[in-house]
């Protein structure tokens, strides 16, 4: 099992407010991704906070004999540990009003993959033939598409695509998405924040991996974002057997 991971500031951003950490647990892969949100540095306080608080609560939590219910609820409780955190930091605090974070995690083994996210920083699956999406955007956007309001099309490019109705740290408890995915060979996942999906289409994306050495494949993603106008933070991380 390997990976690979980096972040940029973009061309347009004052301040990163985007956080990536991956490691190794065994022979498994535990790697996160956070996009900040709110006012001056909350959004960065927020990110960097989600991913120690994650990664705290993982680490106490884990072991070898978890089953893979053992291993969902994990998840689950470490993200829900990062928001009590970010939640009570907010309200003793009023210049970090409103700070909030995305969150994507994935926890690989040898057989199997768990992903779990809150947010619209997104898991992939990467396939021989292009990327398949695993997680599904907590925006305002993806909530009109799937009630029917709106098209597909007009999904991608909708004025509230950016704005997320669930955010790790906004209310006191927060709700988890969680994926189990097993396979019998090998597997490829990439973690992103919208900086990349937001503004590259997955093709464009898959093609930029496809035509990449595995250790150059995040500087490439983050190139094609920053050709894209680079109007975001941009992170990711990939992980492959």
């Amino acid at each position: 099992m390997r990976f690979r991971s980096g972040t940029d500031i973009g061309l347009r951003r004052e301040e990163n407010q985007d956080a990536v950490r991956c490691e190794y647990f065994g022979h498994n892969v535990l790697a996160v991704v956070c996009d900040g949100m709110g006012g001056e540095r909350a959004g960065k306080e927020a990110s960097t906070i989600a991913i120690e608080e994650f990664y705290q609560r993982f680490s106490d939590g884990y072991s070898e004999n978890l089953n893979d219910d053992g291993i969902r609820k994990l998840l689950i409780s470490s993200i829900s540990a990062a928001n009590s955190v970010i939640y009570t930091r907010a309200r003793l605090d009023f210049k970090n009003f409103g700070m909030g974070t995305t969150c994507v995690a994935a926890f690989v083994t040898p057989k199997t993959a768990f992903i779990a996210n809150v947010g619209d920083s997104r898991a992939y699956l990467i396939t021989d033939s292009g990327l398949q999406q695993i997680t599904t955007d907590h925006n305002v956007s993806t909530l009109l598409y799937e009630q029917g309001k709106i098209t597909e099309e007009e999904m991608e490019h909708h004025p509230q695509k950016h704005m997320l109705i669930r955010a790790v740290g906004v209310e006191k408890t927060v709700l988890t998405d969680t994926f189990l995915l097993d396979y019998e060979d090998k597997i490829s996942l990439l973690l992103c924040s919208d900086g990349l999906s937001g503004y590259c289409r997955d093709d464009e994306i898959f093609d930029a991996i496809k035509n990449t050495d595995f250790d150059g494949i995040t500087g490439s993603l983050i190139k094609l974002a920053l050709e894209k106008g680079g109007r975001d933070n941009v992170t990711v991380a990939v992980i492959s057997d």
